[in-house]
């Protein structure tokens, strides 16, 4: 079994920074492929972003793109959200995931075990 814990997020102003982490137990951290995702009040939940097992390749919403950056440690368990320029419409529960099969990488039912979810609020 895998737990997934998560860290960060908070509140922070229009065009600001955050950085989400997820600490990961239980089962080879190498073998997951892990996703981020988000879901806003009254949305259903979306994906953000994916990095492989190898954290070679990396996906990401279009919305996104060249705004946040995902990465892994996998001596360490870990995997990280860093988000830039943050505006209003990235508000949302922020979900880091993890999966063991290879494929569909930003549905959020190909995706097994999630974190607990944490609060990001961006005020303008």
């Amino acid at each position: 079994q895998v737990q997934l814990v998560q860290s960060g997020g908070g509140l922070v102003q229009a065009g600001g920074s955050l950085r989400l982490s997820c600490a990961a137990s239980g089962r080879t951290f190498s073998r997951l492929e892990m996703g981020w995702f988000r879901q806003a009040p009254g949305k259903e939940r979306e994906f953000v972003a994916y990095i492989s097992g190898g954290g070679g390749i990396t996906d990401y919403t279009d919305s996104v793109k060249g705004r946040f950056t995902i990465s892994r440690d996998n001596a360490k368990n870990t995997v990280s959200l860093e988000m830039s320029s943050l505006n209003a419409d990235d508000t949302a529960v922020y979900y880091c995931a993890g999966k063991s099969n290879i494929g569909v990488v930003r549905r959020p039912n190909a995706y097994v075990y999630w974190g607990q979810g944490t609060q990001v609020t961006v005020s303008s």
